[in-house]
């Protein structure tokens, strides 16, 4: 069995099934192709910056995502061992600030907002399959991919294939394009909560104290996805049957008196620990392929911007593809140079984000207090945060350099980052 298309697009989670929503619409011929039956937590990808919705309205997409849940956050806490919790909470930030018309981060449980792209993908008309083992992915002159669905063998062809087929990316192996990644720095969990109705819906907050920093961002009516930063020296602290109700206890800090509401909830999806660090490509495209979302490389989970750099992705090759009748290689430059500098921009924000918020000791604490002493009076050494919030482009790229980073973290070294 076989057939032809414009776009095959293997993975049909949040980038794949988005742009062939967006391709579908533009009327072009496309297959999508799903391995999972069932969307599962995969705790991450649930928290759209102001940036990435922005995107998500340029794409078309944002009322969709509304309408199947999406929850705004208007304010932001941050806590710290080092200050009161009247003084993190006498101010907090207003997330309506960074993106015109965006009033805030934008927030969905993942499964359902894979399921919602999917189901939109097909109304839009794309060719939708599930349950697919896709067993040859051939780049080139002639695309070509040959895969395996309810008990028989198919083989496609297309004018592009597309890898939007997550971090273990088989189109990415299939094009021989390198996956470069820093060292893992600490530990990220990530487990949904709910019942946790005591925690104002509108505010996402973060916070060190001890050995523990965390993370929360809610997704209304009582549930919250909450993250937990900790050494990798612990890597199995929150390991066995008992992992769940550690992590949450975890959460119960002074300087953070309201996140009993989160350690008292209950959990609604598994508990996943995975290391944190950066993967990047220099060149996310070969002949008869281009790669999106993680296939291209992710940021730092730290700065949680893995939603909006796929909404990007996607934007940026669906506009291309568009506007141009010619697919070659080269069509795709604007998009590689864009995203690589994205990227190392994002790597340095996240960089500085671990250094202040995920490393804990007393040499660590004295680093945050007196950041955040240094940064009353100069605000511009918190512009990392700007660039998490409104988007990496939105700073000048002094703000991406060793000389800024000294300043930030206190020491002295001058130089441009790599």
């Amino acid at each position: 069995m076989s057939g032809t298309y414009d776009l095959i697009i293997v993975g049909g989670g949040i980038g794949g099934s988005a742009l062939a929503a967006t391709m579908a619409k533009a009327g072009k011929k496309i297959l999508l192709l799903e391995k999972s039956m069932i969307f599962e937590d995969h705790v991450r990808g649930e928290w759209i910056a102001p940036w990435g919705v922005a995107e998500t309205k340029r794409l078309g997409l944002y009322d969709t995502l509304v309408a199947a849940g999406g929850h705004h956050l208007a304010l932001h806490v941050s806590y710290d061992e080092t200050r009161t919790p009247q003084e993190a909470e006498a101010a907090p930030l207003p997330l309506d600030m960074f993106v015109p018309d965006v009033p805030g981060p934008l927030c969905l449980g993942h499964p359902k907002h894979c399921q919602t792209l999917f189901d939109e993908a097909k109304r839009a008309g794309a060719e939708t399959k599930r349950g697919v083992n896709v067993t040859l992915i051939e780049p080139g002159s002639a695309p070509r991919v040959e895969y395996s669905h309810e008990g028989k063998t198919h083989e496609a062809t297309a004018r592009l294939i597309v890898g939007a087929d997550g971090r273990a990316s088989a189109v990415r192996a299939a094009c021989g394009i390198d996956l470069h990644q820093d060292k893992p720095h600490h530990m990220f969990g990530g487990l949904l909560v709910e019942g946790a109705e005591g925690w104002d819906e509108t505010k996402q907050a973060i916070g060190t104290e001890g050995d523990f920093a965390f993370l929360a961002f809610p997704q209304g009516k009582g549930r919250v996805r909450v993250y937990g930063s900790y050494s990798l020296d612990e890597r199995r602290r929150f390991a066995g049957e008992d992992g769940p109700r550690a992590f949450l206890e975890a959460f119960r800090m002074n300087c953070a008196p309201e996140n009993k509401h989160l350690a008292d909830a209950k959990p609604a999806g598994p508990l996943l620990s995975y290391f944190n660090n950066d993967s990047w490509t220099d060149m996310p495209f070969a002949e008869g392929a281009v790669l999106i979302g993680d296939a291209a490389g992710w940021n730092d989970p730290i700065n949680g911007l893995g939603l909006s750099i796929t909404y990007r992705d996607v934007r940026m090759v669906s506009e291309l593809l568009k506007e141009n009748e010619e697919w070659s290689p080269a069509l795709f430059n604007p998009y590689g140079e864009e995203r690589y500098e994205r990227m190392r921009r994002l790597r340095f924000a996240g960089q500085l984000q671990a250094a202040l918020d995920a490393e804990f000791g007393e040499e660590a604490r004295e680093r945050r207090r007196s950041y955040d002493e240094r940064k009353a009076a100069d605000p511009s050494l918190g512009s990392h945060a700007f660039a998490i919030m409104a988007g990496p482009e939105t700073l000048p790229p002094e703000m991406f350099t060793e000389e800024h980073r000294a300043n930030v973290l206190g020491t002295h070294v001058k130089g441009e980052v790599g």
